[in-house]
């Protein structure tokens, strides 16, 4: 099918020519999607890709607003009570309608501005500590999906490699079959097996795609990011002395947490105080002259059962907030040491196809290779071989994509906080 596009070609005839060309030809024209698709994306390094979530990311976006409101609410710590103002009007001094005009405002007495500005101050800092876990989990989410990626484009590069052995293989088989060593049925099996293998990798394409999608969706960019090909696929972790990352931003939100319960009593308790008050009158006798004078009062809160069962409930907050950091550090723990071990599973399977596994794929490949061409072997056992070989290098794969999820998770354990 041959069809000539120009500049004026409207996109409605675009789409439509191109679905039929994807009926007439799957393959081709997934391949074109993926080359025109690849041109436009930006490659860029794991560190980039985690700076550009966390500038992204609504939610942390949404954190900094609560730091920000939280800060704002610093400047709530004194609170007087509202502006009392009071008009009398008649006749309470003589028969004659007088008039009376009265201001007073009440005013904290003790800690409890001090108690409130301490509270507000532990509140914007907790919402700091959540900005942390959040921003933790960014990390870990891109991280994941990064190597998604890459694990997609190992799968890919397999994919290459196996295309290149069965085509080589399906030239030695019609080279046999035209010298009448072998039988049409070793060139239908290579070609059957050459075009199974380019039909995966069509499919490997759109794998490629989600696994960009995911990543994009990560990041929150409208942009088409990949990873950068000069990454190796085979994550390194970065070492930690002492508690580990996961473990020090837990413990520092429940420390927190218990902080900002700490401050809310003693704001409870401070409530427990007289307020004074002052106040200012003017009014009129008998409608003549103008009489002013000032007042000052107390107000005692003397039912302060509910302040002192609120501050009560605080440090009952207190002590369940200890108890959650506990439960959640022994999580913590038993998470991390089941991480480890199959971090350790995983690392040894890795170990031992870098070391000697591909060695041996390799080596079967080219032996078999030479001694099928040679007439040394047979069509059955060159199969054999080649499968054998094959399996290794899948396996391999599977082991690398295996090792670097275990790696990720070890690195960013999972962090419970309720």
């Amino acid at each position: 099918m041959n069809t000539t596009y120009n500049s004026k070609t409207p996109f409605v005839q675009l789409a439509k020519e191109a679905l039929c060309a994807l009926k007439a030809n799957k393959l081709v024209l997934a391949l074109l999607f993926a080359t025109t698709f690849a041109t436009a994306q930006e490659k860029i390094s794991l560190e980039k890709a985690i700076e550009l979530a966390k500038s992204n990311n609504i939610d942390l976006k949404i954190a900094d607003k609560e730091i920000e409101k939280q800060t704002i609410l610093k400047k709530t710590a004194f609170q007087p009570d509202p502006l009392q103002v009071q008009y009398q009007g008649g006749q309470f001094n003589s028969a004659d309608y007088d008039h009376n005009v009265s201001i007073q405002q009440f005013f904290p007495l003790g800690n409890i501005t001090k108690a409130n500005r301490q509270l507000q101050e532990e509140l914007a800092k907790l919402a700091e500590k959540r900005k942390a876990l959040s921003s933790y989990e960014v990390e870990r989410a891109v991280t994941l999906a990064y190597y998604q990626y890459l694990y997609g484009v190992s799968i890919q590069k397999l994919n290459s490699e196996l295309n290149e052995i069965y085509t080589k293989f399906l030239k030695n088989a019609e080279l046999r079959f035209k010298t009448g060593e072998s039988g049409n049925i070793e060139v239908i099996s290579a070609k059957a097996k050459v075009k199974e293998i380019e039909t995966q990798k069509a499919q490997l394409e759109y794998d490629l795609a989600i696994y960009q999608k995911q990543l994009q969706f990560f990041i929150q960019t409208d942009e088409s990011i990949i990873p950068d090909d000069q990454t190796t696929l085979q994550y390194v972790m970065v070492k930690e002395e002492g508690n580990s990352k996961a473990e020090a931003l837990m413990t520092d939100f429940y420390q927190q947490q218990i902080s900002v319960y700490q401050k809310e009593a003693n704001t409870h308790k401070a409530m427990r105080t007289p307020k004074v008050g002052l106040g200012y009158f003017a009014q009129t006798i008998n409608t003549e002259s103008l009489f002013q004078g000032f007042t000052a009062g107390l107000q005692i809160p003397l039912f302060g059962g509910v302040n002192t069962a609120k501050a009560k409930a605080s440090a009952v907050s207190i002590s369940q907030s200890q108890l959650a950091l506990d439960k959640n550090r022994l999580t913590l723990n038993l998470q991390k040491a089941e991480l480890q071990n199959n971090f350790e599973k995983q690392q040894k399977a890795m170990d031992y196809y870098q070391k000697e596994g591909l060695q041996y794929a390799d080596q079967i490949i080219s032996t078999a290779q030479k001694s099928y061409a040679n007439g040394d072997m047979s069509y059955w056992s060159y199969i054999s071989f080649l499968n054998q070989a094959i399996d290794i290098k899948k396996q391999y794969t599977e082991a690398t994509h295996n090792f670097n999820q275990s790696a990720i998770e070890l690195q960013f354990p999972t962090i419970k906080n309720n």
